[in-house]
């Protein structure tokens, strides 16, 4: 298991590295910017979520009449994910999924929500992604990023469905946002202490427990299978391209925005 892990994982590192070096980060000075990255971003909150719930899904039994499916152990490892993911707390100890925490940080900011609500209400009566985009006006990296992951959703492939979850996902935000964020908290404690709360929350949670746990769950779901390892490594690589296209997508709009005020 060990040695397919770390196979992964250092030939995804210099893409890791790109993203976590990203200029994006660099070119948010102030909480107009930080908007911008919300708008862009909260897709890929969402789309985490569905990437969540098929694993879910697939691992277990969510039918009744109820029959038990795959491993325990497995079973065990999702779910615990999903509890912490869909039903964790906010600062008033409220609970609620990171999706709907993180469209509170937006709010508290003032990031414009209504695209990613308009994108979500008409799926959610449709079904339609095209009807979804059109109607909200999505941007095109956002799309792109959301279509390949339910690309890998509808494989109906658990073993790549993990594979992204835990590797596409985990550990790419950078020290340098982080103190980003701190210094916009220290000047305006009033706009962005939920997302400074969703940021911790992210690296306490996700980052070190729901990492590990994910990373076994990979590990059990591709086994001794080498194509399977092949593949997952493949979805990775190709998850981790689209994270940059959004981060660049990000950037884009906030040198354009810089150069409309100059």
């Amino acid at each position: 298991m060990s040695t397919q892990i770390e196979k992964i994982k250092k030939a995804i590192e210099p893409l890791r590295q790109e993203i976590i070096n990203h200029k994006v980060y660099s070119a948010i000075k102030d909480i107009d910017d930080l908007k911008v990255f919300m708008q862009f971003h909260v897709y890929a909150v969402w789309d985490f979520m569905s990437l969540l719930k098929t694993l879910q899904r697939n691992l277990t039994c969510t039918s009744v009449p109820w029959f038990p499916k795959g491993t325990a152990d497995t079973r065990y490892l999702i779910n615990e994910i999903v509890v912490g993911e869909e039903s964790d707390v906010d600062l008033n100890g409220v609970r609620k999924s990171h999706f709907e925490l993180y469209l509170d940080a937006m709010k508290q900011c003032g990031a414009d929500t209504t695209k990613i609500e308009v994108f979500t209400s008409v799926l959610k009566n449709t079904s339609d992604f095209n009807s979804a985009y059109l109607s909200s006006g999505t941007p095109k990296e956002a799309q792109d990023f959301v279509d390949f992951t339910f690309k890998v959703i509808e494989s109906d492939k658990a073993y790549l469905q993990s594979a992204i979850f835990t590797f596409g996902r985990e550990d790419l935000i950078p020290g340098m946002f982080i103190s980003i964020i701190n210094e916009m908290h220290k000047n305006f404690p009033d706009d962005i202490s939920v997302f400074k709360y969703y940021i911790e929350r992210h690296i306490e949670v996700d980052g070190d427990h729901h990492s590990n746990l994910a990373l076994q769950m990979t590990a059990n779901l591709c086994n001794d299978n080498e194509q399977y390892w092949k593949e997952a490594e493949e979805s990775v690589i190709h998850s981790l391209k689209q994270r940059i296209e959004l981060w660049n997508g990000v950037y884009r709009q906030l040198t354009e925005r810089t150069t409309a005020s100059t």
